[in-house]
């Protein structure tokens, strides 16, 4: 594989509104980093109320026409523009890199999942069918249809500025929304790309819209009576805000929050991968993922024997720019990340954990003002430690010692998060014990990061997700359409007379 080309525009990065690049008016904006270096690579506009608002009318007025086009020929649309990603995935996957920090090929595989909701929902026309039941009565029949909510809106995160926008605007557009998405301010740039690869789809014009901004985007779209969803991925605190404020304005919400990831090592696994999946799980994309491992449940005596091999391979980590194709781990995100996850493993130390492998203080050659840390490790962590009890997103590995299975699973269901967890193990009745009675949404079995595949659905449970719907899959299509019941009957077999009495089949 040849190294990619960088990311180097220096323009202004705006809003898409009404199918065309919009400069700002507001006069507020925010620099986006180059995380290798530290250097500020461009400004990302922060929209004013009007600007949002400019962007949800032009979504209403585009909406009618959309919900009224045929599912295949939304679909064809759809299929137009998965062609444009296949072509342009390593472009985009730079773009990424460049504003995120994460290397080169894990944002390539970051698009193919973003590219897999795509594919799923080219084929949604089958998922709109509804359902029908003749005779439910006499002369009466009933059937259901699945139609659009209107204008919907997605605010997400930094850590998938591609990805995480799939979960959402294929699904909801597929359905015949129309969407208003609000990216991160700190990697802004794949939004527009991606709108504009829309555009050249043949999207008509208003039916998908983006808006840079801030907390001001943010409420405003909560507060906007024609926004009638909202999908939201981030930090639980402001999960649990989008919730509130969206259901006292009487929105539809999925808002899906932190994460204190599991990994349940047992005595009998195959510790090599075990290894493997841990290294891989805690420190790739610098453990910048809601799905990162970020705590190794080590039961009995496998701690001592796998402990120092997780201490030499987190030493060994190859640490450089992401756009360098033998990096292992890039940059985190900016200076306030790197300053957060530093002073946890500072805090870590203070409460009596054992510190492994101290990450801190990394510097790599060329790179000296980039955002870098290192892999740490933590072994000897107790549950009442704030390293363990709270989401550092970064790349941070916590091992906690415990005497059983038993133990490992009533640890895991004490904690407040529940999106995402594994054991490894050689043994079946573990296995199904674990995926039985363990309290958290998405399970794996030596599957160190059980992220479903397009048509099963993302979400978790407990502080993880607040909402009733998981993101995309059937459960997508349940959220961006509602049921209607129709219940039909013709003069010929209505009989004469005022009915006074609740209908019943008859």
């Amino acid at each position: 594989m040849r190294a990619p080309e960088p990311y180097t525009s220096s323009a202004v990065v705006g809003h898409f509104i009404g199918g065309r690049t919009v400069a700002s008016s507001s006069g507020r904006s925010q620099d986006v980093y180059n995380p290798a270096t530290g250097a500020v690579a461009r400004q990302v506009a922060l929209a004013s109320v009007a600007e949002v608002d400019a962007a949800v009318a032009s979504a209403q007025a585009a909406f009618a026409d959309w919900a009224a086009t045929p599912p295949i020929r939304r679909a064809r649309i759809m299929f137009q523009f998965l062609e444009l990603m296949n072509r342009h995935r390593d472009t985009l996957a730079a773009m990424i890199t460049s504003e995120h920090g994460k290397v080169f090929t894990d944002a390539q595989g970051e698009i193919s999942r973003g590219i897999d909701i795509i594919e799923f929902a080219c084929g949604i026309p089958q998922l709109l069918k509804g359902d029908y039941t003749e005779q439910v009565s006499t002369g009466i029949d009933n059937w259901t249809m699945r139609q659009p909510l209107g204008v919907v809106a997605g605010i997400t995160p930094f850590n998938f500025p591609c990805m995480v926008p799939c979960w959402m605007y294929p699904v909801a557009l597929m359905a015949g929304n129309t969407f208003v998405l609000k990216p991160s301010e700190r990697d802004p740039s794949a939004s527009l790309f991606m709108a504009d690869l829309l555009r050249q789809a043949g999207l008509p014009d208003g039916v998908f819209n983006v808006v840079q901004g801030d907390k001001v985007a943010v409420d405003r779209l909560l507060e906007h009576p024609d926004v009638r969803a909202l999908s939201f991925v981030g930090s639980t605190p402001i999960a649990q805000y989008i919730y509130e404020r969206g259901a006292h304005f009487g929105k539809r919400v999925q808002a899906l929050g932190g994460a204190k990831n599991h990994m349940v090592v047992m005595p009998d696994a195959d510790l090599e991968r075990a290894v493997d999946a841990l290294i891989g799980a805690a420190y790739g994309s610098a453990g910048e993922r809601c799905m990162a491992i970020s705590v190794a449940v080590l039961v009995g005596d496998v701690a001592d024997r796998i402990v120092p091999l997780l201490a030499a391979r987190a030493k060994a980590l190859k640490i450089a720019n992401g756009l360098e194709l033998d990096a292992e781990m890039g940059p985190v995100v900016n200076r306030q990340a790197l300053e957060r996850i530093e002073g946890y493993i500072a805090e870590g130390v203070r409460e009596g954990a054992s510190l492994v492998v101290d990450g801190r203080g990394c510097r790599v050659a060329g790179h000296e003002s980039g955002f870098f840390t290192g892999g740490t490790l933590f072994d000897h962590v107790l549950p009442s430690m704030r390293i363990y009890r709270e989401e550092i997103f970064g790349p941070v590995l916590a091992c906690v010692r415990v005497r059983d299975f038993a133990e490992a699973v009533d640890l895991i269901n004490a904690h407040e998060f529940g999106n995402g967890v594994s054991c490894f193990t050689s043994d079946g009745h573990v296995a199904r014990e674990f995926a039985r009675r363990i309290e958290v949404g998405m399970v794996g079995i030596n599957v160190p990061i059980p992220v479903p595949m397009a048509w099963h659905g993302f979400g978790g449970w407990k502080k993880s997700l607040f909402g009733d719907m998981h993101a995309y899959g059937e459960e997508g299509v349940r959220f961006y359409t509602r049921q209607k019941s129709v219940m039909q009957r013709w003069p010929e077999s209505t009989p004469k007379g005022a009915e006074f009495v609740m209908p019943t089949a008859k």
